[in-house]
């Protein structure tokens, strides 16, 4: 089960929606273009900045982002995925350490490397900036599981999605009595980071301000994730990265796509067979 939590927050991002492709986009986004859209998008109480967790060019966008609203006096709060909700570092000082931040942020490194988000968490931290953990606490994940009001939050045709995502995210291997549990656990991470990009909102921000929550692209996906659970009185904007002509990712029909380098290629589901110890084509629990 370890090994499916730890996956939870990439599943969503297996399976293409079912809203328009945008057109290729060949170009690596500049910074001038990026910042220049931020300036566009001020004031916009929330903004979701949808990452692939392992593409390091995308984690150095969401540092550099947190730089541009901090310098521009118009970054309230930011809210992570990769922490746990209640995890908090208001209170620390610019100047705090590593270990401090990581211990104010519950910071799980058999989940999150430390080393892939410290830039991004250190830029907030450094400008004054609270960070703020949104994910589900892992010990809340198994009463998710068994709660059936997941299944009604969407349209049947966007649970059904969430449902083929954790079979795809998980390369077949997953046997299809857990799909529904897993889903549930997704849809409870997007409810979590909700609410803590609500309350941030409501306790934080001042005019001009927004509150910026770094997620998996599944988790900003304005169909089925995070926006979801936002309600039409809290607006938002939605960006995601992604690579030159990055098929998997283009009907996401976020507001801006940031164009980056790709991540090194991977065969996900051959490690995850490995470490299932399965030959592939077969499933079967961990």
């Amino acid at each position: 089960m370890a090994v499916l939590l730890a996956l939870g927050g990439c599943a969503q991002q297996a399976t293409a929606p079912s809203s328009p492709a945008a057109p290729p986009l060949e170009a690596f986004t500049s910074a001038s273009d990026w910042n220049l859209q931020l300036r566009q998008w001020a004031g916009t109480p929330v903004i979701l900045l949808g990452e692939q967790h392992d593409a390091t060019a995308h984690q150095q966008w969401q540092a550099a982002t947190i730089g541009e609203l901090a310098r521009l006096q118009r970054l309230a709060a930011v809210v992570l995925e990769m922490a746990p909700a209640g995890g908090s570092t208001e209170g620390l000082a610019r100047d705090a350490g590593e270990a401090q931040v990581r211990q104010a942020l519950r910071w799980q490194e058999k989940d999150w490397a430390w080393q892939r988000y410290r830039g991004v968490v250190m830029a907030a931290v450094q400008a004054g900036v609270p960070v703020l953990g949104g994910n589900l606490p892992r010990e809340r994940m198994q009463a998710a599981m068994g709660d059936a009001r997941f299944d009604a939050h969407l349209p049947a045709a966007g649970w059904q999605l969430q449902r083929e995502a954790i079979r795809d995210g998980h390369c077949g291997l997953l046997p299809e009595a857990q799909w529904t549990p897993m889903a549930r656990i997704q849809l409870a991470r997007d409810e979590s980071m909700a609410q803590a990009l609500r309350a941030a909102a409501a306790r934080l921000r001042r005019d001009g301000q927004s509150v910026l929550l770094v997620s998996g692209r599944g988790h900003s996906r304005a169909d089925v994730g995070v926006p979801t659970w936002l309600g039409a009185d809290l607006p938002y904007k939605v960006a995601v990265a992604r690579a030159p002509a990055e098929q998997g990712a283009l009907q996401f029909a976020p507001d801006w796509w940031q164009v980056l380098p790709a991540a090194p290629g991977v065969d996900h589901c051959a490690q995850l067979r490995a470490q299932w110890q399965r030959p592939a084509g077969q499933a079967g629990k961990p």
